[in-house]
């Protein structure tokens, strides 16, 4: 009779550590804040979900807003009652303003032999996967592709283009930078010439590129490994990305650990997973997107165009810039 009623004992006392610990699940959730192309059907996250809980025994809940920079701002407003856990999406571009709220915590990891096409090295986010910015276009609609600014600038006046806004989108911000760092001090010159083509400019990427698909635009602001998916996934060729003689500015997504997480030893462990290979087989064909570790992509990226150089501002330029240009490009687009 004592020796059971020990184990009844024992095992009550275990039933409340769980119920406490994890509110009535034995298995610890993760919630994580991104942008909603990461958790659509077709994104990674539900590949990722199932990969992370069957090695980790836990619960993944994804959580997707327009943009990964409205993810952020949620982050702040809810404060150290957030829910979050990780915070994924971000660029190398906005990082460094994220890492100044001071609500991240350092990874812990080396991430010195990454496979990226640009040095980044941040103690706070670390790189998931990268791609590059170019124009996309449907080859068999637009037969006089501009291979320049210069020449998307020149196009036919009836000639449109959908932007994202940098001021909520990485991609609309990457947009900026880009043209800042070819053109500089004339980049509001640029813009004003540009601003005629412009279509709309839409709070995230996922609205911008589904009106290029329903053919209200000519061209979008989008990635050069964004016709993998419709070679791929729709056995189409016929949507490629504009090779632009300046070259590409570089996108490398980043992901970051709450200070406020309850769950942090677990929360780490899924930002050394972003470096792994089931990781890293995934982002290709979901994210479109390259792996942050050298792995075997698919046979349709060959026919990529993959710029030999990765143009990148570093975080603290953009940090300290990124008001001004933004409102440069306000300025001259309202004019």
């Amino acid at each position: 009779m004592i020796s059971n009623f020990r184990t009844i004992k024992l095992f009550a006392l275990s039933l409340f550590f769980c119920i406490t610990l994890y509110g009535g699940d034995a298995k610890p959730t993760l919630t994580i804040y991104t942008y909603d192309a990461f958790t659509a059907s077709w994104g990674p996250a539900p590949k990722i979900k199932q990969a992370f809980e069957k090695e980790h025994h836990c619960t993944l809940k994804f959580v997707g807003l327009s943009s990964s920079i409205g993810a952020l701002r949620k982050i702040q407003l809810e404060g150290k009652h957030t829910k979050a856990d990780i915070l994924l999406g971000l660029d190398t571009s906005i990082a460094q303003v994220a890492k100044k709220t001071g609500l991240f915590l350092p990874h812990e990891l080396n991430t010195s032999k990454l496979d990226l096409p640009a040095p980044y090295n941040d103690d706070t986010f670390t790189p998931f996967d990268y791609s590059f910015f170019a124009f996309v276009y449907n080859s068999e609609k637009l037969k006089n592709v501009p291979d320049s600014f210069e020449a998307l600038a020149t196009m036919p006046k009836e000639f449109k283009i959908v932007i994202q806004d940098p001021r909520s989108s990485t991609a609309g911000l990457g947009l900026l930078l880009w043209v800042k760092s070819i053109y500089g001090d004339k980049s509001g010159e640029y813009w004003k010439r540009l601003a005629p083509h412009i279509l709309t400019i839409t709070k995230g990427w996922s609205e911008a590129y589904g009106l290029f698909l329903k053919g209200e635009a000519d061209m979008v602001l989008s990635y050069t490994t964004s016709p993998a998916y419709h070679i791929i996934d729709e056995n189409r060729r016929d949507i490629k990305a504009a090779a632009f003689k300046e070259g590409h500015y570089g996108q490398i997504e980043v992901a970051a650990v709450l200070k406020s997480s309850k769950g942090q030893a677990l929360a780490k462990q899924f930002l050394a997973f972003l470096h792994t290979q089931t990781f890293a087989a995934i982002i290709p064909t979901s994210n479109w997107s390259y792996p942050v570790v050298k792995s075997t992509l698919p046979e349709a990226f060959d026919s990529l165009h993959k710029p030999q150089k990765m143009i990148l501002m570093d975080g603290v330029t953009v940090e300290a810039q990124r008001k001004a240009i933004i409102n440069e490009w306000l300025e001259a687009i309202q004019k």
